[in-house]
């Protein structure tokens, strides 16, 4: 990986990493059960020649496993715009995967003339995405069992990939803290409904779904991100379900540069 720096927030400590040069300047929220490193597929396919790229760990993950928080979407956004502080980026764009994807609608509520465009992956609505039940009870009992993640990621894509594809999904996921992993939880499925306030809001948004996703696939983007957001379009990807950037890292990173690309230039093209 080319021009690979790492830095860290003062007061906020939250780490991150940089990822090429390019003018265009993008900032990457990763998903509920992993740090940074789950975005480690996708990354070997991203042009560092047109983008620069800086990929965080939130609270509770990573290398900030041991930072103390609220674990809340919030804290998240505040969290990323320092980063964005740090780095002297004036406007950029945001990748947010799942929970990653709430966030970042909070980061363009905070900071909404600093948001240039949202690319969600089976990111979570602005409403949250309440869990009931036994669903409920399998996710809560992911913050201690390992059982219940290898279940989550095996039932988030449709039940396609083997044993070691799921085996290093899970270790993936010990990269983060039980106390993290809880209060998040309660943060994206049962937190703030913002919906209302996003809604109509003209940011150009990318939505990727995965058909095999049985939960935020492209029935509940149709239903949520395409209603509120009036420059959003979705993006189905037929061979995947929850976990695109690794179930399918080429062909996200080429329709996440291509919806980039163009939205930019047309918004040179506006100025």
């Amino acid at each position: 990986m080319p021009n690979l720096v790492t830095g860290q927030v003062a007061g906020h400590v939250i780490p991150y990493e940089v990822q090429g040069s390019g003018p265009e300047r993008v900032l990457a929220l990763h998903h509920w059960l992993s740090d940074r490193s789950s975005f480690g597929h996708l990354r070997q396919h991203l042009d560092g020649g047109a983008f620069t790229y800086a990929f965080v760990d939130c609270r509770g993950y990573g290398e900030a496993m041991d930072t103390p928080g609220a674990y809340a979407m919030e804290e998240i956004a505040a969290d990323a715009l320092a980063v964005a502080d740090d780095l002297g980026w004036d406007t950029f764009s945001v990748i947010g995967h799942s929970m990653g994807g709430k966030a970042a609608q909070q980061m363009l509520l905070d900071a909404p003339s600093r948001i240039r465009s949202i690319i969600g992956i089976s990111p979570v609505p602005a409403s949250g995405f309440p869990l009931e039940g036994e669903m409920w009870e399998l996710f809560a009992g992911a913050v201690e069992d390992s059982g219940n993640r290898r279940t989550i990621f095996d039932a988030l894509t449709g039940s396609r990939h083997d044993d070691a594809w799921l085996d290093a999904r899970v270790n993936g996921s010990e990269r983060s803290s039980q106390a993290a992993l809880r209060s998040y939880l309660e943060s994206w499925t049962r937190g703030p409904d913002i919906h209302e306030l996003v809604n109509g809001n003209t940011t150009p948004v990318l939505v990727v779904a995965g058909a095999n996703d049985p939960g935020m696939g492209p029935d509940t983007m149709r239903s949520t991100w395409l209603q509120w957001y009036p420059n959003a379009e979705l993006e189905v990807f037929d061979d995947a379900g929850h976990f695109a950037p690794d179930e399918s890292p080429a062909a996200l990173a080429t329709v996440v540069e291509r919806f980039l690309g163009r939205k930019l230039r047309q918004a040179g093209q506006a100025l």
